[in-house]
């Protein structure tokens, strides 16, 4: 109703009110960090009962959606744990599936509005809780966070909307901020990040601090140590020799440590993607890398590489190292090789093929965007980048010549 109404009464025609055709159909949305730090089976009903006080009398929740993941995820990326996980945190809360759910099932349940505790329950990201409402309204749905006021003008509810919104954003780049500067420092002192490569293993480091939190004692600070079969060791350093010496590829590789099983022993076989992520591996050096990978990366199961730039190196080696830094080096420098010579059709391939039957070695010493310094057996020679047919055939036929 309008506060400034008609002179008259003039509630008897027909169309003095519209009436809604369309019944409010209420579902509840909301999350949990981690089911280790928090306990979503008092923190959801919790949610749910706040979220609740912005039903109408007599309403009650059509569905809940929750999922319990990280506010920094996309939706597409929410609610993919297992079912299994799910039944075994106990919430008393039925769950209807998770934010993405929500999303596509909207229309087909004819939803009118999504309540929830606050905006960072849907996301801690100020674009992803956009999102979400935008895709909402094209279904003609209002999402209401139970925390804001009621009444008022729109603008100061969209205000105080938004004001959340960025509060929560700003609490996320803190904690990514504090959390990049941990791991930092975990790596700086020496201590392992993920599984031990190949010719590892890990154990505790008695002399680290245990951190005592709210939630019990955290875990133990991990360092590097020699697996106990010392064959590993002598296997990634052979292989990583056959890389930086005889500049072969992973299948070539494959093929002479699958000849030894009882010199080069594996769990299961050697792959591609093992020895190159091996010989790639800058832990083999005794130095502590951090930062290699980027995992978070809007494609499930796919971490993107960082630049070598981005790495963070203990000052100082805190294992025992497999190669020396400059042999890790050169043998990146061996794999750049190899790479742009399978990109540029093989021509660089051809050369080094050409090289082998002359007992030559063919090394990059640096390169730029359009050309690279190669060493050629004792000799230095500056090449094109991609190499064009006719400069392969004539480093072929200088080499053969010098023999």
């Amino acid at each position: 109703m309008t506060h400034f109404g008609p002179p008259i009464d003039l509630s008897d025609l027909p169309n003095f009110k519209t009436a809604n055709v369309r019944p409010r159909r209420p579902v509840f949305v909301g999350r949990v960090s981690t089911k280790d730090n928090q306990n979503p089976a008092s923190s959801i009903p919790r949610q749910v009962v706040l979220a609740s006080e912005r039903l109408e009398p007599g309403e009650e929740f059509i569905a809940h959606f929750w999922d319990v993941e990280s506010g920094m995820l996309p939706p597409e990326l929410r609610g993919l744990g297992p079912q299994e996980m799910y039944d075994a945190l106990a919430v008393p809360t039925p769950r209807d599936g998770g934010l993405q759910d929500l999303v596509d099932r909207a229309e087909q349940l004819e939803v009118t509005h999504v309540l929830a505790e606050r905006s960072d329950r849907v996301a801690r990201a100020m674009l992803t809780s956009l999102t979400v409402e935008h895709a909402l309204e094209q279904f003609g749905v209002e999402v209401v966070y139970a925390n804001e006021p009621v009444g008022g003008t729109e603008s100061g509810r969209l205000r105080t909307r938004r004001y959340s919104q960025v509060d929560a954003e700003i609490y996320r780049a803190t904690l990514m901020e504090m959390s990049m500067g941990g791991q930092i420092q975990h790596a700086i002192n020496g201590w392992n990040h993920g599984y031990p490569p190949y010719p590892y293993t890990t154990e505790i480091d008695e002399n680290a601090p245990v951190r005592q939190g709210r939630f019990g004692e955290g875990r133990p600070k991990r360092k590097l140590v020699p697996h106990a079969d010392p064959r590993r060791f002598d296997a990634a350093r052979e292989l990583c020799r056959l890389r930086r010496e005889e500049h072969l590829k992973a299948a070539d590789i494959i093929a002479i440590l699958e000849a030894s099983p009882d010199l080069f022993p594996i769990e299961g076989r050697w792959t591609h993607n093992r020895v190159e992520g091996l010989i790639a591996n800058p832990k083999l050096t005794g130095y502590q890398v951090y930062n290699r990978k980027a995992s978070r990366t809007g494609r499930t199961g796919f971490s993107r590489l960082n630049p070598v730039s981005k790495w963070v190196w203990s000052p100082r080696a805190v294992h025992e190292k497999v190669v020396s830094l400059d042999e890790w080096k050169e043998a990146q420098e061996v794999t750049t090789g190899l790479r742009a010579g399978a990109e540029e059709g093989g021509t660089l391939l051809r050369i080094r093929a050409a090289a082998r039957r002359l007992g030559l070695t063919v090394s990059v010493v640096k390169s730029s965007g359009t050309h690279t310094l190669y060493q050629l057996g004792g000799r230095r020679v500056v090449l094109p980048t991609p190499i064009p047919d006719t400069v392969v055939q004539q480093v072929i036929d200088d080499m053969e010549r010098a023999e």
